[in-house]
């Protein structure tokens, strides 16, 4: 109790210690000595608080938001009565609009509905008592939308920890359909939302000031506002998302959340990304419906979806195992196994060597050759596409006869040797081609050395993979440079961790146009030069990398396709910045975001400033930028 009253005073204005007149006021009573009469004070406030119009509701409300957020866990406040407070506070707010209106009375709803969030994060006991208290229909008047997405927020992030606890869930599960139905809809429109009531609007003057204010907390400008908006856009989708998965996981509202093939679509392009890149996103509520057989028969009855799960699967993002486990799981279903199978043959092939992924099971490559090769003759059979015949002959050749073949020669250290020294003088050949230009032969040269590789070591296997990657990306072959630098990167130690391959796959990706898998491999080459330079102080990001991530950002920013939509649309209302201050403006955003996720994913300790290499300026030609792209020579280092 004296660690609450010692964090509440922080939050009391000097001119108001010891000289409050109202005898009712929070603060005065948390300075209370006597421990019997604070806590007989505080649950008097929090009786009479709501039947009061008081302009102080709003301080002390801020203070209690503060205590809540630092301290969760602590049972004072719930034993006296704060969710009662807080419930009446938001159905107040809802139904008597002149009062919201009065004051700083906005401010409450938000507060209150944030305050029992807080308390019902951890603690299941807590989450009973709010459910006692009726919390959930006043939350759900801020889900519904009575007040704006603000308040919508952390009306679904309390929601969300009330239904993910099993002695709660079915206080929430009595508005189950609706709150799916809204879930959905706030999952998949929510960044419209926020980008089109705040983002676009470029005036300050025009924007809600409490928005303003709770966002930035009255610190920073525009930009800063922004970046806030943008988080926030990114943590009321990811708990929309989250709402979703308490059902799904318990197989609930499968058909609300499944049959509509849109949603499941909206899904893929639902990303946690640099912003949130602690949640999993869309790909999170995919993996649970595939937990399920309801689930995974619309997951598999749907393209685009299988098609996401696929280059999830072959990219270096940290849901990458996400991606393999939602494959696996459907491939090992006999009702869905040859829906996918087609399609998710040619890129699980490519990580049958794969040894692990952060915290997976060892051995994660052995169980994608098992769910391949099952029932492998009778497979041969069904299919029409020869590449997925070839594919599937080239793991059984890799992952079984092969194995057979080094088994039974127990091959004497001898042998190894001069096995290795003939793999040395074809990939010399295959260098001496490739300096001369003649890519194809030496591609060939390298399927050549690859076939006489030994298994083990690894690490040989990985050079020629990842150079004959190069040589595809060369021959505009952006398919198998992917399949190769995959294959490379499976062999490396730990795995996603050879620079050169991270680079030509982030090549290849940017061919195809598939900007977020190109991102993410690029972020993770960059890393990779910044722990080869450890003993620098001062680290300098390859421009071309830095060239790449400012392209993708751009693609990628989490209101991209909501401002596509508002500059297509024949009414446009939407103000655009003039082009060289947006230019500006967005180039130092890409910067803070690179700096930003590489902090937050620990790669960098210790390094006092990251300093990117001069790019090109606007005014040079094409030309230009293609010789001093040929100039930094990215292939002919690579060799």
């Amino acid at each position: 109790m004296d660690s609450l009253t010692t964090k509440v005073e922080k939050n009391i204005p000097t001119n108001n210690k010891r000289t409050c007149a109202n005898p009712c006021c929070f603060f005065c009573t948390m300075e209370e000595p006597n421990s019997s009469l604070r806590r007989a004070g505080v649950a008097s406030f929090f009786k009479e608080m709501p039947l009061q119009d008081d302009q102080q509701h709003v301080l002390a409300l801020s203070g209690l938001w503060n205590i809540a957020m630092t301290q969760p866990d602590d049972p004072l406040f719930p034993a006296l009565g704060i969710f009662n407070c807080m419930s009446s506070l938001i159905s107040k707010g809802v139904n008597n609009r002149d009062w919201l209106l009065r004051d700083q009375n906005i401010y409450i709803p938000y507060y209150a509905a944030h305050v029992i969030g807080s308390y019902t994060m951890n603690k299941v006991e807590f989450a009973e008592k709010a459910v006692k208290s009726g919390v959930i229909p006043p939350l759900m008047e801020l889900l519904r939308g009575k007040i704006s997405w603000v308040e919508q927020r952390v009306a679904v992030r309390a929601l969300g920890h009330l239904a993910s606890y099993d002695r709660t869930f079915d206080a929430v599960a009595v508005y189950e359909e609706e709150v799916v139905k809204l879930a959905m809809q706030l999952a998949s429109t929510c960044l419209e939302v926020v980008y089109v009531n705040f983002v676009a609007v470029k005036d300050r003057k025009k924007r809600l000031k409490y928005h303003s204010d709770l966002l930035t907390r009255g610190v920073g400008g525009l930009e800063f506002e922004n970046q806030k908006a943008e988080e926030w856009a990114c943590q009321l989708q990811c708990w929309s998302l989250y709402l979703l998965n308490c059902f799904a996981c318990k197989e609930r509202s499968l058909d609300l959340i499944c049959n509509k093939q849109e949603f499941l679509m909206d899904l893929c392009n639902m990303w946690g990304g640099l912003v949130n890149h602690n949640s999993p996103a869309g790909v999170g509520l995919i993996r649970i419906l595939c937990y399920s057989k309801p689930g995974r028969k619309n997951i598999a009855e749907c393209k685009q979806v299988i098609e996401n799960l696929c280059n999830l699967s072959r990219s270096s993002d940290d849901w990458q195992y996400m991606g393999i486990d939602c494959l696996l799981f459907l491939l090992k279903d006999p009702d869905t196994r040859y829906k996918v199978i087609e399609t998710a043959a040619l890129f699980l092939i490519d990580l049958v060597e794969l040894n692990s992924l952060l915290d997976r099971p060892k051995n994660l490559g052995e169980a994608i050759t098992r769910a391949l090769l099952l029932d492998y003759k009778l497979t041969e059979q069904k299919f029409k596409n020869k590449k997925v015949h070839k594919a599937l002959e080239e793991t059984w050749e890799l992952k079984v006869e092969r194995r057979k073949r080094e088994k039974m020669m127990m091959m004497s250290e001898e042998k190894v040797e001069e096995m290795r020294v003939l793999v040395g003088l074809i990939k010399q050949e295959a260098k001496h081609l490739f300096w001369l230009g003649e890519i194809e032969e030496a591609a060939m040269k390298y399927t050549e050395a690859l076939g006489v590789c030994p298994s083990r070591p690894k690490n040989e296997r990985m050079v020629l993979y990842s150079n004959r990657a190069q040589c595809h990306l060369l021959l505009r072959e952006p398919d198998a440079a992917i399949s190769d630098a995959t294959r490379a990167l499976c062999l490396s130690n730990p795995p996603n961790s050879h620079c050169k391959s991270l680079w030509r796959r982030s090549q290849a990706y940017d061919m195809k146009g598939l900007a977020r898998e190109s991102l993410m491999d690029c972020i993770m080459f960059i890393n990779g030069c910044i722990r080869s330079e450890t003993t620098s102080k001062r680290v300098k990001i390859p421009y071309y990398a830095a060239r790449m991530i400012s392209k993708h950002m751009n693609a990628l920013w989490v209101f991209g396709s909501a401002r596509s939509k508002i500059l297509s649309s024949p009414v446009n209302n939407v103000q655009e910045s003039s082009g060289e201050n947006k230019s500006g403006i967005e180039e130092q955003r890409y910067y803070d975001m690179i700096r930003t996720m590489m902090e937050k994913k620990n790669l960098i300790s210790g390094l006092s400033t990251i300093i990117e290499e001069n790019v090109p300026l606007k005014g040079e030609s094409r030309r230009e930028l293609e010789k001093a792209r040929r100039k930094k020579a990215v292939v002919a280092r690579s060799m």
